[in-house]
């Protein structure tokens, strides 16, 4: 009758022990979990590349006052800011600091007709879909999403660009709306220079009602 004492086998003891080491440390790891995964190692923030030629948006965008559209000259006609070709950065560099070792790598491309490697900062996942138009042409200007690029010595990315991040502009706009004429304009604060009131009555002007719908990125 021995065979009959046991209704489970002894290996099934080890169950409640290890039930209990799982309740005790998934907890923990789920949440270490969650902070990497809005850790500036996950959401890239502050990601800072080499590039092949150190291009100074400090000294080009600020010193010098240049608009992004000069080089990004696609960013209020398309989905993309297009990175600029060789022949834009010619227009000036055929001039310009022509003997600089630096910029070996231009002349290099100009002669050749290959384009330099120049190696992307802000790189959404190919889930997301945005549209640069959609937004420069409703009233969002360039520092909203890529921060004081005209401070940087070398460009890094500035915000998470995450979904929650970007559903939060689509939610409340109104804080980021500024003027069309002011878009580039990198040191232009709207929440200093327009009144709620001046936000609110843009965004009814101009009928700014941005969609949250899962398909508006993920297409």
């Amino acid at each position: 009758m021995d065979r009959y004492r046991f209704v489970f086998p002894r290996w099934s003891n080890l169950l409640l022990p290890s039930a209990i080491v799982v309740g005790l440390v998934a907890p923990l790891y789920m949440t270490l979990l969650i902070a990497y995964g809005f850790s500036p190692q996950a959401t890239d923030v502050g990601y800072q590349p080499t590039q092949p030629i150190p291009f100074s948006h400090e000294l080009h965008a600020g010193q010098l006052g240049m608009d992004c559209r000069y080089c990004h000259n696609t960013v209020e006609h398309a989905a993309h800011a297009a990175i600029p070709p060789t022949q834009t950065c010619m227009n000036c560099h055929t001039q310009i600091m022509t003997e600089s070792e630096l910029l070996a790598p231009l002349w290099e491309s100009y002669e050749t007709g290959l384009p330099v490697a120049w190696v992307r900062i802000h790189d959404l996942p190919d889930y997301s879909y945005f549209n640069h138009a959609a937004h420069v042409n409703r009233g969002i200007g360039c520092v909203s999403c890529h921060g004081r690029i005209d401070k940087m010595e070398v460009v890094y990315q500035h915000e998470m660009l995450s979904m929650g991040w970007c559903l939060e502009c689509h939610r409340n706009p109104e804080p980021h709306l500024r003027p069309f004429e002011e878009i580039t304009n990198l040191a232009y604060d709207p929440l200093v220079e327009l009144t709620a009131e001046a936000r609110r009555d843009f965004r009814m002007i101009h009928r700014i009602q941005p969609s949250q719908d899962c398909s508006t990125c993920h297409r």
